[in-house]
This record gives structure tokens, C-alpha cells and sequence, in this order.
């Protein structure tokens, strides 16, 4: 055989084998590189991501409220008040009857409200939580936000646009969090959940309490 056939089987040999090479060796080392995708499948896709502007609507809301009476899928019949804190399509005004009050319940709420809550809200509600004091540092820092930190700082309690909400509002926005506070219904039960909104309710009576308020033997040792 000519010594130039020889030399170019060999050529297209290697040739050959060179791309089986190349991606042995990709698959075997990690890589930062975004991968190609030939078939997109719905990882790239124009969407409105949760609590977004779409100036579609007249209310710019990106996430549209349920047709009014419409019931989820498998929840016909569902208590709706001691899973959402809804009555007749409203928001519940007082407890379900699954978690009455009690002070076992608001201790109870005291206790979860601590854990899950304080770190933004602080312990009296106030909005200075350690997490909420730390990322205001962080922002308002002399030599400007640091790392580019950006931060909406957590809402009072006492606030005026909250000490109006019905109970059954507060229990659904600790279920499915509102604006940029997240969502704690899968982290706490919902018996809690309800424990928790009793005690918001009772640490907001407690900054706009009255004299009717207190049991007729403790006012005596009010000086009033």
C-alpha cells in the first residue's frame, strides 16, 4: 500500500476519534459554562415572576386574584376559615373553632411569633428586628450600601395599614406572605399559624389598650 494512503487512514482515524476525546472530557470535568441547550423545553421562557408589575391590568398586578367563588381543586367543601381564614368570601373576624382562645393559645403564639417572626418584626412588633436593624445598617451605611444590598424594611405591626386587618388576613398573609415577605405555611403548622395571628392581635391591643380593658381588681394597682 502507498505510503500516502497509509498516512492519510491514519488522519482520518484520529480525526475519528478527536470528537469521542473531547467529550469524554467534558463529561468528566465540571464546568461554569452555561450548557447548550438545543431544545429549550420551558427552562427559557417570557414570564411574570411572583408579586410583578404587568401593565396589562389597570392594576399593574402581574398575579390576578380567583374568579370570585371559585374553589380549588380537591378543596370542595373544605373548612375555609381554619385553612385560609375565610368566611362566606370575607376575611374571618374571629378564631375557628378548632383553635379557640385560651392563654395556652397566645402563649403559645408568643412562643412560634418569637421564633419565626421577631427576627424582622422585633418581639413587640415593632418592625426593629435584629435582621431588619442589621440590613438597614447595610444600607444606609456612610460609604453607601454595602455589596449592593438592598433591602425593604419589615412592616410594624402597628402600623395603620395593618391594625385594621381582620384576623383572618393576618393568619393568610403568614400562610402565603404578601410583597416581599415570604410565605411560612409550609414551615409552620397551621393550628400555630392561627396561635401566631392571636398574638399579633393581642400585641396590637396592647399599644392601644384602655382602662375598660383591664380586669376591675387590677385597676386599683394602676394609680389611675
Amino acid at each position: 500500500m502507498p505510503r500516502i494512503i497509509t498516512y492519510t487512514l491514519c488522519i482520518i482515524g484520529l480525526l475519528a476519534i478527536l470528537p469521542l476525546v473531547i467529550i469524554a472530557r467534558n463529561r468528566a470535568e465540571a464546568s461554569t459554562a452555561r450548557p447548550i441547550q438545543i431544545i429549550l423545553d420551558m427552562d427559557l421562557q417570557t414570564k411574570f415572576k411572583t408579586q410583578s408589575r404587568n401593565e396589562l391590568f389597570a392594576d399593574g398586578r402581574a398575579m390576578r386574584q380567583p374568579v370570585t367563588g371559585t374553589v380549588a381543586r380537591g378543596e370542595a367543601g373544605a373548612d375555609t376559615h381554619f385553612a385560609n381564614g375565610v368566611v362566606g368570601g370575607n376575611w374571618a373576624t374571629a378564631l375557628p373553632a378548632q383553635t379557640p382562645l385560651t392563654p395556652a393559645l397566645l402563649a403559645r403564639g408568643q412562643e412560634r411569633f418569637n421564633i419565626y417572626c421577631s427576627a424582622c418584626h422585633g418581639y413587640a412588633g415593632m418592625g426593629d428586628g435584629m435582621i431588619n436593624r442589621r440590613a438597614l445598617e447595610l444600607v444606609t451605611n456612610a460609604a453607601g450600601p454595602v455589596d449592593g444590598t438592598v433591602w425593604v424594611a419589615a412592616k410594624s405591626l402597628h402600623d395603620a395599614t395593618v391594625t385594621p386587618q381582620p384576623i383572618g388576613q393576618i393568619f393568610n398573609t403568614i400562610t402565603y406572605g404578601i410583597r416581599n415577605m415570604a410565605a411560612y405555611g409550609t414551615q409552620i403548622p397551621v393550628a400555630d399559624r392561627w396561635a401566631i395571628a392571636a398574638y399579633v392581635i393581642a400585641l396590637q391591643r396592647s399599644q392601644n389598650a384602655n382602662l375598660q380593658d383591664v380586669p376591675p381588681p387590677s385597676r386599683a394597682g394602676l394609680g389611675l
